[in-house]
Parts: structure tokens; sequence; C-alpha cells
């Protein structure tokens, strides 16, 4: 497929311009403010589809934002593949730590700096441009089918139904998606796992004002101390999640996996370094890969409460509050999490504030077996492209619609992510390196044909 590169090198500069423009709208999906840019960069995605080579490009309603739809189908004895992708972006909060505005993308040392250039857009893109260079060199083997989201930053809460009610139009044998990283360029890897996730938010509540710290402190619970300390106790010394029965369903890896995941290409020092930290941290027995990849995690990822504006008030809140998740592995049930933290996160507050534990989106862990066609299928694709075997490895990432996919549609999915953990995705400064970008295109032409001669 000499073709392939080809049309790469001769497209290139179209195909940058083109994501550079999808990078300027604005498409944070978890902010009503942006609502109308939302579904600005569905129509973009729509056109862009169309403009490749789709038939039937649609913007599908759901109760939120809607599914971009599109199709090519060559030959129904032929296979189907399903993509699968989102357009939506994580808020680019905070912004004053960002180098360059979010929104206005720009090229620096070989990378594209803007939110949303590695999660998802500029991966999705790649599977677009992967499209019009099959459909424009005539070399596309098999059916392909779309669907691009707008609400996967926010839990895919509508997609289920969705593909639900559209079982027979998504019909495919077997889905594809670029939403995960790899471990290097030099290393390139394919990801055989993801965690699920229990996400929750949490209130504490005390008196019924804030109070003057000197006049009422000492005398009336604070619900930030208290809120501080009912989390820290989540954990005991070793790092271990104190919540009842939070590990009985745990799915422990073999001997013989870990020892497999001992083999894969990992720099502890490097890690540390690209991360600006002196140490790893994490739960004791366990190395940082396995922690990252077979191991349930707790960690929170907001707390508030309080004045914290300029200079000082002495203050006792009235309310706290904190934004927890769970990373979950294979055997645990996203819901069953969600009520045991719930029961004991109620349990252990003292009778000096009272508790609001509000669950919010959650998903189920999936795991990909390596021994199956459609595996060594994306593996051929990576070798052909990077001259490399890739190695497989399990993410700490959640992806909550993939282990729906596999309930509703009965469908596996390949994860085939071309970015990289530096990327600081959902971070300011989030940026997709173009070699990854452009390899990306390549490895997924390649998986076209390598998939279809399998069937």
């Amino acid at each position: 497929m000499k073709e392939v590169s080809e049309y790469i090198q001769a497209n290139k500069d179209r195909f940058l311009n083109e994501l550079i423009e999808l990078l300027k709208i604005p498409s944070v999906s978890a902010d009503s403010t942006y609502k109308g840019e939302v579904m600005n960069a569905a129509e973009a995605v729509r056109k862009s589809l169309e403009a490749a080579g789709a038939d039937n490009t649609e913007l599908c309603e759901t109760a939120g934002f809607p599914v971009v739809y599109g199709e090519k189908i060559i030959d129904s004895s032929k296979p189907t593949i399903l993509v699968y992708g989102h357009y939506d972006v994580q808020p680019a909060d905070p912004l004053e730590l960002w180098d360059s505005p979010p929104f206005e993308p720009v090229i620096k040392d070989e990378k594209i700096y803007a939110r949303g250039a590695c999660d998802d857009k500029g991966q999705m893109f790649m599977h677009v441009k992967a499209f019009e260079l099959m459909m424009r060199t005539n070399q596309l083997p098999c059916n392909v089918k779309f669907i691009i989201e707008g609400e996967e930053e926010v839990g895919s809460v509508n997609l289920e139904s969705f593909i639900t009610e559209y079982k027979e139009k998504l019909k495919a044998d077997i889905i594809l998606i670029s939403d995960t990283s790899m471990l290097s360029m030099e290393n390139p890897s394919i990801t055989t796992g993801l965690k699920g996730l229990s996400y929750i938010e949490v209130e504490v509540t005390g008196p019924n004002r804030d109070l003057h710290s000197g006049v009422y402190g000492g005398a009336v619970g604070n619900p930030i101390n208290i809120l501080c300390e009912m989390i820290a106790s989540l954990k005991d010394e070793n790092n271990h999640i104190t919540i009842p029965g939070f590990y009985d369903n745990v799915l422990e890896a073999s001997k013989k996996e870990r020892e497999l995941m001992g083999k894969t290409p990992f720099n502890l020092a490097d890690y540390k370094s690209k991360l600006g930290i002196d140490e790893v941290h994490g739960e004791t027995g366990y190395t940082t890969i396995e922690r990252k990849g077979i191991r349930p995690t707790l960690d929170v990822n907001g707390i508030w409460g309080g004045y914290i504006g300029e200079g000082a008030k002495t203050v006792l809140p009235s309310k706290a509050s904190a934004k927890i998740s769970m990373r979950l592995v294979p055997n645990q049930s996203d819901e069953e999490i969600t009520e045991k933290f719930k029961k004991h996160f109620e349990s252990i507050a003292p009778k000096s504030v009272k508790v609001d534990v509000r669950p919010h989106h959650g998903g189920e862990p999936y795991v990909m077996p390596i021994d199956i066609p459609e595996y060594e299928a994306a593996s051929e694709a990576v070798v052909k492209a990077f001259g490399k075997t890739p190695v497989p490895v399990r993410a700490g990432g959640s992806i909550p619609i993939v282990a729906l996919f596999e309930q509703v549609l009965d469908l596996k999915s390949i994860l085939l992510g071309f970015g990289l953990d530096t990327d600081a995705i959902h971070s300011p400064n989030e940026h997709y390196g173009i070699e990854n970008f452009l390899k990306g295109i390549e490895t997924i032409s390649y998986f076209y044909e390598s998939y279809s001669n399998k069937k």
C-alpha cells in the first residue's frame, strides 16, 4: 500500500489545517454556555465525513447533544468496522495556566497545542482522514460506519439509549476507537484494558451559615476540617482503600500476567522527571505500571469551601464539598461501588455535620483478549507502520461506552490510540504530536486491510 504514505505526505498540510479549524471550536459539553459551539462542532464533523466520502451523514438527535453518523457500505458481504470517537472536549480551566489560548491552536516543537488536540478531536480526525485516504485511492476493502458523539466528557449519558434504539443500524463486526495512548513512538502499544469509573460529589454541611472562626472556632464542627478527615480515612497507611467490600470482586492478575507487565518498557526515573516529582506514590506491593493498569484507585478530583479570595477572611464555613472518582478493574461494578462508597461515607460522618452523597456518571471496566483475529489485525497494522510489534497494555483511563458496546451490540472494541501520557489531556497545554497524528492515519489505513484479510 504505497499509496498510503504518498497520500499522507501529499495532503499532510491540509490535514493539519482542517484539524486546526476543528480545534478552534470550543465544544465544551460540561458547560451549558458552550451549547451552541458543541452543535457547531457536530456539524463540522458531519461535513468532514461527507467530504471524505461517507454516505447518509446526519446529526442523530439524543436527549443531549447529537451523535454524528455516516457510513460507506461497499458490499454487504464484506466485514463492517464501526468507528467511534467524540467531538466534545473538557473545560479548559484554569485558563491562566495555558501558555497560549486553548481554542487558538498553535504548533510548537512539532506538536499541536489546543484543548482537544489529543482527546479526542485529533485522534478522532485521524479516522476521518484514513477513511478519506482509502476512498480517494480506491482501496477501501470493507464497510465503515461512524458514530461520533458529543457527550463523552460528561459520561456518554445518552449514548446507551441511542445505540439501543439504532442497534440494527449499527450492526458491525468490530468497533475501532482511538481515544487512548501508547507507551511511546519508539515502543508502540495497544490498549487491551480500561478501568471502570464511579464518580461522586459529596457535600458536608455544618452550621446554617458561615461563622466567625474566633467566636465559634473549636465549638462547632468545621465542614472543611471534617471533610478532609473523612477523605483521609478512605485509605490506610499502605494506600489500600478502606471502604468495606471495595475489593470483594476485584479480578487479581495472575503471576504470569504480572511478569509480562514487568517486561513493559518503562523508565521510572524518566517518568518522575517528566512529571516533575521526586517520588511515585501508590498502593504498597505494586509497581507503577500495575497501579495504573490492574489495581482500583480512589482520588479526589476537586475540593472547595470557605473563603479563597485575596487576603484573609477568618470564616468557619457552612459547607465544604469534594468530587471523588474511583477507577475500577474487571469484575467491579460501578453501581455496586457507588453504593458501597455512599453507605460508608455517610457512616463515618460525625453528628456535628450532615453529609450529602450525589453520584454522577460511571462506567464498567473492559478487557480485550489478545488471541483474537481483531487484535492480531491491529498488531499487524502497527508493525507495518512502526516496524515494531506493539506491547499489549492495560490503561488507567475509562471510556464508559466501551463496556456498553459489548453489552448492547455484542461487539469487541479495538483501542488503537496514538496519544502519549505526556500530552496533558484534561490539563492546561494539552497537545498532540504531528508525527503521532500522521502515523495514526497510516496505521488505521493498514488496519482496514489487515482486518479485511482476516474475515
